[in-house]
């Protein structure tokens, strides 16, 4: 499911940190939840995007319950540049 599509790398990692922000108090591991640790995995992510590397990151919650979120870079893509993107051609 694609939740959006953004033209620049800090775009993307604003919307990453919202969404782990979102999700912080329920991670199961206390170490995943600082603020710090958080901040520095947006960070790499929006270097990763840069430079035309995908993000995939998960967190276990409280519970028995995965969080999984991922970033891909379409335009183009540094491990597979002759992939489409999988928003298709009608990202504008």
């Amino acid at each position: 499911m694609i939740r959006g599509t953004w033209e620049e790398p800090k775009e993307a990692g604003e919307w990453l940190g919202l969404r782990l922000a979102e999700f912080a108090t329920r991670f199961a591991s206390e170490q995943d939840r600082e603020v710090t640790r958080l901040v520095l995995l947006v960070k790499a992510a929006v270097e990763r995007l840069t430079w035309g590397g995908d993000v995939s990151l998960g967190h276990y919650l409280k519970g028995t319950v995965f969080h999984s979120v991922a970033l891909v870079t379409c335009s183009p893509n540094r491990a597979a540049p002759d992939l489409p993107c999988p928003a298709g051609q009608a990202r504008a």
